[in-house]
Formats: C-alpha cells, structure tokens, sequence
C-alpha cells in the first residue's frame, strides 16, 4: 500500500461497519458526544456506555443538546461524579466535564454555536483534552474535516510500513491520501467529515477484531 486511501479501500472491503451508526460514533453530532470523549479516555467503550446511561436517568443528557449543556453546566459535581463510576477516575473527570460545560457555555453560549465556531485550539486548552480527545470532538460533535487518530491507527499504519514519531504526522498521513482521492468516494458518502469518521470507525474495529490485512 502506498497511502492512506488504499489502506481505507481495503478497510471498507471487509465491511467492518456494516451495523453501526453512519459516522459510526454514536449519536453523532450531538453533546453527548463532548462527554463520551472524556469519559472514553483510560477504559472500554462498554464503561462509557454505562456512565452515558447514569447520565441520561439523571437527566444530565437530553434529545435537546442545548438543554443538556444547561444542565450538565450547573450539575452538582457530586451527582456527575457518581454518574460515571464506571468509566474510571471518575472524580478527575467528573471535574473536567463540569468546567468544561462551564467553559462552553461562558464562551459560546450555546451548544449549537460551540459546534460552529470552536477551534481546535480552543478545545486544546481545556484542562483534560488532548489532540485525540479534541479531534473527536471536532470529527464526531462538530462534523469538522477532521482524523482521529489513536494507537491502533499508529499500529496499523505501521505494520504496512509508515511509521510516525508525532500525532500531527500520522494524521497528516492519513488525511492526505483521503483528500486526493475523495472524488472517488464524494458518491457514497455526505461529507469529508464521514469518511474520516468511518475510516477510524474501520480502524478501531479493525484492531479490536484482530484481524489481518
């Protein structure tokens, strides 16, 4: 394989998302969103789910994204923090999701105006956020152009011999071969955004399936 949008065709032809949401991330584009991808770091997606569950019975996660940045920013810490128990270092974190509501809603006003207008740097200088927490957030809640890469990208992408030191330049790598070619993929899919979404959807699982190449 040459770039990244071979290793993406050979991903697509073993249909490794043949039954997940069409950005695969669930309910993409939405607040949720924001939380799942701090509550995501250090544990399982399946802990994550647990935590998402607890939010929504307390009401701290609404249909209306709005709403749910209102509630969530003015929560007790105490009822967040018992919320997500099971996605791990759930005081750290329970800490980290109330400022950052806090921080949206002060600089944005609103959830709707957070997704139009925040930037990557934004995001980054927020107490908890990484590159890859911040580009999911980016790809996933705001529908940007945007790869999220992670240590299974990192693997694979080097097991067919591209190897990167930097976050920056596996993301680059990934990006650019997708950006060359997408007038072969514009047909299937709505957005850039999408094929991003779904070109680390393949990856994740993927990884998590063992498969080989």
């Amino acid at each position: 394989m040459t770039d990244s949008y071979e290793l993406f065709i050979k991903l697509k032809q073993k249909k490794l998302l043949d039954n997940s949401p069409r950005y695969w991330w669930p309910n993409s584009h939405s607040f949720e969103v924001v939380i799942g991808a701090i509550l995501t770091q250090n544990t399982k997606w399946e802990n994550v789910v647990k935590s998402l569950d607890n939010l929504k019975s307390n009401l701290l996660l609404l249909e209306n994204n709005n709403q749910s940045l209102q509630n969530f920013a003015t929560a007790d810490i105490g009822l967040i923090a018992s919320c997500i128990v099971a996605s791990g270092f759930y005081n750290q974190k329970s800490k980290r999701l109330l400022q950052l509501a806090q921080n949206i809603l002060q600089d944005f006003g609103d959830f709707d105006t957070f997704v139009g207008e925040v930037s990557r740097e934004w995001l980054l200088n927020q107490k908890g956020i990484g590159f890859e927490s911040a580009d999911s957030i980016l790809n996933y809640a705001c529908n940007r152009d945007v790869m999220v890469v992670d240590k299974y990208t990192q693997k694979l992408v080097a097991s067919i011999g591209f190897e990167f030191e930097h976050y920056e330049d596996l993301r680059e790598w990934c990006e650019c071969g997708i950006r060359e070619n997408i007038q072969k993929l514009s047909y299937e899919y709505e957005d850039l955004s999408m094929v991003f979404a779904r070109f680390h959807g393949k990856i994740v699982e993927f990884s998590k399936r063992k498969m080989q190449l």
